[in-house]
């Protein structure tokens, strides 16, 4: 399943890559949880989870990051700005990814929720 979650990652990496963004980091592990990627949109620091499926079955993949998610990504970003001394506009997007045999399509959702 890693692996499954590793390649959602990975083609989220280049989807933001091929609309401009810089990709600072990938699955950057703090001591309370990791984030999937933190990229620059211009100045904008973007913190982006990644979700895959390779079914809606369950539900689109974006529909698993609910609140105790959103909590727990705002606190690894603040960890994240506090640790680097960052002082500047972040936002949160979440790339919903599913992966169904040879078919990917790929949700890119901006500023998904606030911090």
């Amino acid at each position: 399943m890693k692996q499954f979650g590793s390649k959602g990652e990975d083609l989220a990496a280049e989807f933001l890559k091929a609309q401009g963004y810089r990709i600072i980091e990938r699955n950057y592990k703090t001591p309370i949880g990791e984030l999937d990627i933190i990229a620059k949109d211009g100045e904008t620091l973007v913190f982006v989870e990644v979700k895959t499926r390779s079914s809606n079955a369950f539900g689109y993949p974006f529909e698993a990051v609910d609140a105790r998610k959103k909590h727990k990504l705002k606190n690894l970003a603040l960890f994240y700005m506090k640790a680097l001394k960052k002082n500047c506009a972040a936002r949160f997007d979440v790339i919903s990814i599913n992966l169904t045999g040879s078919e990917k399509e790929i949700e890119h959702i901006k500023d998904a929720f606030e911090a």
